[in-house]
């Protein structure tokens, strides 16, 4: 197993899930509305936010490997770009779950408008619909990737994850499938919150690295005979959690910081009004039976 595989994976899985279910939406009220001439600029705009998010994960890593000069400069950067993605992985987790209850109905009621505007609307509307979640998955991908000792494994660990979403997506489309996505998201924040403290953890390396941080030779502990990197199970749980064997005391600061009481805020119980859940809004109307198994 390689260092970032199963973080990577798990991106790509989470996310394209995610995108996958927002265009189920979308596809699945223009043919219930018999607007399928509809079907292609809404094709389009999906298109064209997963072309810029590819470009926005390219420049990401052209900035480091080539716009950046120096090894300080490169920590810095990488430093930079893995706080910004705690923050956004953070705000998402929270925000799906305080607006999972009137997606499918926002989605809906702007493509009902963009509709009598043209196809250009609803490309835009489909656009505007997948560009967030396709920024967010290039800009966790790139940190989660940082520090693998491949460029490949966390590359063919992304796509693999995104081709099981699309899967998924499409299986439970036609009714083929039935899962439930209400705990498929929540088993997946949690493992994304642990992804996300190590990135910060990650963070907080780079900028001892840079020299913006002090502490990098003082350590919290030293178990690197018990977790050796160069095992597999080493480095599966660097690559999925970011823990390493000798963590400075900054680092570990931050890493427990950040998951505790994070952790601690999603797993409580959510004070909501009784009503059909995101996810299960989220399944397309055509297969009641699964719409039913998924709600929450």
């Amino acid at each position: 197993m390689g260092q970032a595989f199963l973080a990577s994976y798990l991106i790509g899985l989470r996310e394209g899930l995610e995108v996958t279910l927002v265009v189920s939406i979308l596809i699945a009220y223009l043919v219930k509305a018999g607007r399928r001439r509809e079907l292609l600029p809404l094709w389009g705009g999906v298109a064209a936010a997963v072309v810029v998010a590819v470009l926005f994960g390219a420049l990401l890593t052209y900035t480091e490997t080539t716009l950046l000069a120096t090894t300080q400069s490169r920590e810095l950067f990488e430093a930079i770009t893995s706080v910004v993605a705690v923050v956004l992985v953070t705000w998402m987790i929270f925000w799906m779950r305080r607006t999972a209850r009137r997606l499918k109905g926002e989605l809906t009621g702007k493509l009902e408008s963009a509709i009598g505007l043209g196809g250009l609307a609803v490309a835009g509307i489909a656009f505007v619909s997948v560009i967030r979640e396709g920024l967010e998955t290039a800009l966790l991908f790139y940190t989660a990737a940082q520090g693998a000792t491949s460029t490949l494994t966390p590359l063919l660990a992304i796509t693999a994850g995104i081709a099981t979403s699309v899967l998924l997506g499409f299986g439970l489309y036609a009714g083929a499938i039935r899962v439930n996505l209400s705990k498929f998201f929540t088993v997946s924040g949690v493992l994304l919150i642990f992804v996300a403290a190590g990135i910060f953890k990650y963070g907080i390396h780079d900028f001892q690295e840079a020299g913006v941080l002090p502490g990098g030779d003082k350590l919290a502990f030293d178990i690197t005979d018990v977790l050796d990197p160069s095992s597999w199970y080493g480095a599966a749980i660097s690559g999925m959690f970011n823990i390493t064997g000798a963590p400075s005391v900054l680092e570990m600061i931050a890493y427990v910081g950040y998951l505790v009481p994070v952790l601690g805020v999603f797993l409580w119980p959510a004070r909501t009004p009784a009503g059909p859940s995101r996810i299960a809004a989220a399944t397309p109307p055509s297969n009641p039976e699964t719409t039913q198994h998924v709600a929450a």
